[in-house]
């Protein structure tokens, strides 16, 4: 390899993993730290040895505007592994549903009429309310930041009919937080993205989903990738401080004590796991306080193998109208063409799950199965033959209100130290994009680097 200097990724996630990945195809010696014994973080496929079966830790969901994380799959090779669908479900109480176009004008629509129940009043206050909602997504009202989105629904007028058909879960969704502690900025920016996106590409956003495990989206192929290139992976090697001298990265410590010697580091744990990492940074107390303000979002997935379809009309069903805790729920037969020689799978995703999230599995597991009675008359009857609960104390940074403007930027103090992962500032709020948007913008602040400001001499010995 040309280029002698060290690049040192810390943390496997996905802002690790595009990290080490893009790095390595611009020709840079790379090696990736990973504290677990697998990469992933949390993309990771996750199995049940009983059945030899692979569910996945969670339900993943990708918007067509997502363009950093497709040329990470790009990257990897299995951009193919995405579809997204030409309609959407709604489903209510008692089974009935209603169809939601997701592309060209029957999504323009959908965001007007979805609710069965709308009245043409309720139709036409919902367009108002929703034109207002993108004007002052575009040009964003002062106090956003102090108010909750569904303060926010409220002062433009959004209709119940249209809140409960669309509004309240696509913001569940977005932020993981309930509206009524959601950021409304955050939602707001999401938003304003998402416009900029549709017209850009000529569409609105839509919502797809992986066509296979999470292991073989983003995880196998990187593996390829540190294959062709040489990237050295350590598992089981947990960093405990970033190394700087005279205003350079030398080395990253670990906790046994052995330095892993490098000319620049991209620091790509979650904000939960940064604590000690960047003591010798000028400005840690300001990064170290605005982590712990953002907090962390429970998220709690449950892999429920039935003895029974439950009648779905789409691989991805939003439950509506009072359902409170789930967002939608996933058939992975008709996502990944699965057999049911264990029973037909079902994923529900329960975001913001304060309440779920230190409960016993069989809680769990019994309240989930209740919900599914209220909206799939098939359900009725079914029983369950496994069920996997999949809890995650600190699946994202928190986005309440208050939240607004902790994110640190990419860039430090330090030109040859540089943060990613979906917690610091990007166009999108704690999502798969946002990992993949921070590991481009991290990666091209080290490559725009002069070369005199990655000099290393071989003779010196990193030290505290």
């Amino acid at each position: 390899m040309n280029d002698p200097r060290r690049y040192v990724v810390i943390g496997g996630g996905l802002a690790g993993l595009a990290s080490a990945v893009w790095l390595a195809e611009a020709g840079k010696r790379v090696t990736l730290l990973e504290r677990r014994g697998r990469l992933g973080g949390r993309t990771h496929a996750l199995e049940v040895p009983s059945l030899r079966d692979i569910p996945d830790n969670g339900q993943h969901v990708i918007a067509s505007g997502y363009d950093h994380l497709f040329r990470y799959l790009t990257s990897v090779g299995t951009r193919q592994y995405v579809t997204f669908p030409h309609r959407g479900v709604l489903r209510w109480p008692g089974g009935r549903t209603t169809t939601m176009g997701t592309k060209g004008i029957r999504a323009l629509r959908s965001l007007f009429g979805a609710h069965p129940d709308a009245s043409l009043g309720d139709k036409l206050r919902a367009a108002a309310a929703t034109a207002r909602l993108g004007y002052e997504c575009l040009r964003q009202p002062a106090d956003l930041a102090e108010i909750s989105t569904e303060q926010w629904f409220q002062r433009i007028g959004m209709p119940a009919t249209a809140r409960e058909a669309l509004w309240d879960w696509l913001a569940l969704g977005i932020a993981a937080e309930p509206v009524r502690q959601e950021s409304a900025k955050v939602f707001a920016d999401v938003l304003a993205t998402g416009i900029r996106l549709g017209v850009k590409h000529r569409e609105p956003v839509s919502i797809g989903y992986p066509t296979t495990d999470l292991d073989t989206l983003f995880v196998d192929g990187a593996l390829r990738v540190f294959e062709r290139y040489g990237v050295e992976v350590q598992y089981r090697a947990v960093a405990r401080r970033i190394l700087i001298e005279d205003g350079t990265v030398t080395g990253v410590r670990l906790v046994e004590g052995d330095v892993v010697p490098a000319d620049a580091v991209v620091c790509a744990v979650p904000n939960s796991y940064l604590g000690g990492l960047l003591d010798q940074l000028p400005e840690h107390d300001e990064i170290y306080a605005a982590a712990d303000k953002l907090g962390y979002t429970p998220i709690v997935s449950t892999n429920l193998y039935l003895d029974r379809p439950l009648g779905t009309e789409g691989a991805m069903e939003a439950l509506i109208g009072g359902a409170g805790i789930i967002d939608e729920v996933f058939d992975r037969q008709r996502m990944h063409g699965r057999g049911t020689l264990n029973g037909w799978l079902y994923c529900l995703t329960t975001s913001g799950a304060y309440e779920q999230i230190h409960k016993p599995h069989d809680v769990v597991v019994e309240e989930q199965m209740a919900l599914l009675r209220r909206y799939y008359p098939e359900a009725a009857d079914a029983k369950v033959l496994h069920a996997q609960v999949v809890p995650m104390p600190r699946a994202t940074f928190s986005q309440v209100v208050g939240t607004d403007g902790l994110r640190p930027p990419q860039r430090t103090s330090v030109p040859t130290l540089v943060l990613a992962g979906d917690w610091t500032r990007t166009d999108w709020s704690a999502t798969m994009e946002s990992a993949a948007q921070s590991a481009a913008r991290a990666v091209d602040l080290l490559l725009k680097l002069p070369a005199p400001a990655l000099a290393f001499d071989s003779h010196d010995r990193p030290g505290e």
